[in-house]
């Protein structure tokens, strides 16, 4: 995935708000649900990388 973080989540809360509104089609619910979990593991692998990264600057 060649995205940033901010535009993860940012994707992902405009699928969530699709969702809460019922603006999504049984047709796109299957794609949309799959493209949420993607966004969601993507945006887990960055924070615990960042959480690695900052946390050895402090064991330095």
């Amino acid at each position: 995935m060649n995205m940033t973080y901010e535009e993860a989540l940012q994707e992902l809360q405009q699928i969530i708000a699709q969702l809460q509104e019922d603006q999504i089609s049984i047709d796109e619910l299957s794609r949309q649900s799959k493209r949420a979990a993607e966004l969601i593991e993507y945006c887990r692998a960055k924070l615990r990388e960042t959480e690695a990264e900052v946390g050895g600057l402090f064991e330095a």
